[in-house]
């Protein structure tokens, strides 16, 4: 079934010249977004500063987390040991999870506590991302879906550990 549903978005591939063009730039300039929306949000004041610092704290660990798991299990990536079309050229390291969506969901899930509005759009992005790295055939869909549900898991733990330890903070300068 991963199979299929590879086969049916890569055969798509370098048939659309605007779509292979918005898939290249997803699969690689994503990343620079997030890290321009993480400046902007750093630099203001409140809870937008708060969101970004437990986003930035998200992403690390979840590229700690991807390096373990690509340590411990190996999946070859679909163009590896399938005949199909890639757009950009690729590492031939492990598929399984997909680290742009680990890192990008990990972020996302993290602002969206933060901010609604830039956390939709991000968990967006984040989708679109992982559907161009199979658009571009670096990754399986489960690939994507293991991804997002380890980087929402990060970025939700992240938000829950955090969040503890700021209410303890709270609760702390009310006692003074």
């Amino acid at each position: 079934m991963d199979l299929k549903i590879f086969k049916a978005i890569n055969r798509l591939s370098g048939h659309i010249a605007f779509m292979d063009f918005l898939m290249i730039l997803l699969s690689n300039k994503a990343r620079y977004l997030y890290l321009f929306i993480l400046a902007c949000m750093w630099l203001a004041k409140g809870p937008s500063k708060t969101a970004a610092k437990k986003a930035a704290a998200a992403s690390l660990i979840a590229i700690f987390a991807n390096k373990i798991i690509k340590i411990c299990y190996f999946k070859p990536r679909p163009f590896i040991k399938n005949k199909v079309g890639i757009l950009i050229p690729s590492k031939r390291d492990s598929s399984f999870p997909s680290k742009h969506t680990v890192v990008s969901f990990a972020a996302s899930v993290v602002i969206f506590y933060g901010n609604r509005f830039i956390g939709r759009i991000l968990l967006w992005i984040s989708a679109l991302t992982g559907f161009a790295r199979i658009w571009a055939g670096h990754h399986y869909p489960s690939d994507i879906i293991g991804g997002a549900v380890i980087g929402g898991t990060i970025g939700w733990v992240t938000e829950k550990c955090l969040n503890l330890k700021s209410e303890a903070e709270v609760q702390d300068y009310k006692k003074l």
